[in-house]
């Protein structure tokens, strides 16, 4: 596990890009409990399943036709990293903290697109489309997605219990365990609802969290 962050901490210094970790930057970090900055870089674990939010240069076969997002049961896998971004017209930085009601973006760390929704019908239960979009120069509102941190709590922390409402179709990131059978692994759909269920609640997990250098 160790080893395999290393590899991670080395991979983000020198790949992740435009507004991300730069080599100035402090030494990532990964504690129990540290606050989830911009220009960290972390799975997503799906509280009810225990799947990571996942994907991959594979489009779906209907909606969009855009890269595919599912659930992704095992923790160790790579394709489930993302970079939290800030939106371009906020003066949050990287290293500042997230605090509930903030609107983020989610960069794919493997394929540089971007966490997305729209009105296109989800392959498995006719919910919102989730997919991946767009690259380092190519993004919009469609990936813009709002913190609410459950019980109360002002400051995104690792292992806390988040929704991500997505700003353009108002629907939440959620997932169940409808499989796909074409993607194999055990992959399940990921989609949005606009229903706040208990489906729809996400931990931040493994990643590379950069210390806290602001706040808002």
């Amino acid at each position: 596990m160790a080893a395999s962050l290393l590899v991670l901490a080395v991979a983000v210094l020198v790949a992740v890009g435009p507004g991300g970790i730069d080599g100035g930057a402090a030494a990532p970090v990964e504690v129990e409990g540290s606050e989830v900055t911009y220009g960290s870089v972390i799975k997503l674990m799906h509280e009810k399943t225990k799947h990571r939010l996942h994907s991959h240069d594979v489009p779906y076969g209907s909606g969009s036709g855009q890269q595919s997002v599912t659930g992704f049961p095992e923790g160790d896998d790579s394709n489930s990293y993302w970079i939290i971004r800030p939106t371009p017209d906020s003066s949050s930085k990287q290293g500042d903290a997230i605090e509930t009601g903030g609107i983020i973006k989610l960069q794919h760390m493997r394929t540089r697109r971007w966490l997305h929704s729209h009105l296109h019908a989800s392959p498995l239960s006719g919910n919102l489309e989730v997919s991946c979009f767009g690259g380092d120069e190519l993004s919009d509102t469609g990936d813009y997605w709002r913190l609410e941190i459950e019980g109360g709590g002002k400051v995104w922390k690792r292992d806390q219990k988040v929704r991500l409402r997505h700003v353009d179709t108002g629907g939440y990131l959620h997932s169940h365990n409808k499989k796909y059978n074409r993607l194999g692994g055990g992959q399940q759909e990921v989609c949005g609802v606009r229903e706040k269920r208990a489906e729809n609640i996400w931990l931040a997990a493994e990643g590379v969290y950069l210390p806290v250098t602001g706040s808002k």
